[in-house]
């Protein structure tokens, strides 16, 4: 019982630590962008355009950003489960 305890806070403080980095890397990524004056509206099509390649016309920095974001947002839902 002890050791099933000790592996769910190693794994938790290990998520923790993960979550940490994935936060300074994703405000990195997010600083370094240039601004644009779409905003969200820009970065998720804005109704404009109906092709559905919003993917493609995105920078690299805003899908690292995307990536991040959905990792952060992922590893928050397991922490919220697991405590």
């Amino acid at each position: 019982m002890v050791r099933v305890l000790l592996g769910v806070l190693m794994v938790r403080v290990l998520l923790i630590l993960v979550q940490l980095v994935l936060c300074v890397a994703l405000c990195g990524s997010i600083l370094m962008q240039q601004r644009k004056s779409g905003g969200f509206s820009g970065m998720f099509g804005g109704g404009t355009q109906a092709d559905g390649g919003a993917w493609q016309r995105m920078s690299g920095l805003t899908k690292i950003s995307a990536v991040l974001m959905g990792l952060f947002m992922l590893i928050s839902l397991i922490l919220v489960v697991i405590s």
